[in-house]
């Protein structure tokens, strides 16, 4: 595939590595037989490490298929995540490498994951835009804080820490945004 009909969402390969391209930005130089230029965001899968790369308009990347499946969080196996199909109910097993930081959000019958397969193996997830834990430990609110917007730390139930209001407290559900790991309401 020429690096002019690559879109956002599609799997290419480059560099013996597999990446799922996140932006694209063109350029076209205003000078004398200028190439249009390229220049990718991508995410490796699995792993989500990013690259920037350059290409000219007429260079050549070979895309990869890659299928998305939904699915459930079933059970953990040792250091590896075990992911049941919605549908068939076919289970896909993970690494912990594989999964990376998304490990922190992923809670026992999380749903609305999507599995990613490349040549039908699991290669990452996708997690749902927002999902709600458990508040663990914070310290208590202080007399007066609803007044002012002072964040404070949280530990939640899978491990992570985020910051949240001073209104909230240990054992509230609270919902955490996935992409950037912030506060975003409390949950029910």
């Amino acid at each position: 595939m020429k690096a002019y009909d690559l879109k956002k969402g599609n799997v290419v390969e480059h560099n013996g590595g597999v990446y799922q391209i996140r932006d694209i930005e063109r350029s076209s130089p205003q000078g004398r037989g200028g190439n249009v230029r390229f220049r990718f965001v991508m995410c490796a899968i699995p792993g989500g490490a990013k690259l920037d790369a350059s290409f000219d308009g007429d260079d050549d990347l070979r895309e990869v298929d890659m299928s998305r499946r939904q699915a459930t969080f079933s059970y953990k196996d040792g250091e590896a995540f075990v992911f049941m199909d919605d549908e068939d109910y076919t289970p896909y097993t993970l690494d912990a490498d594989a999964i990376g930081e998304a490990a922190g959000y992923i809670t026992d019958g999380l749903t609305g994951i999507y599995v990613q397969l490349i040549e039908d193996a699991p290669v990452a997830i996708q997690l749902p835009q927002s999902v709600a834990l458990d508040v663990v430990e914070t310290p208590p609110e202080l007399k007066g804080g609803t007044a002012t917007k002072r964040p404070k730390p949280a530990k939640l139930s899978t491990g992570i820490e985020i910051m949240v209001p001073e209104y909230i407290g240990s054992g509230e559900k609270v919902w955490v945004n996935t992409t950037t790991g912030e506060f975003a309401g409390r949950a029910d």
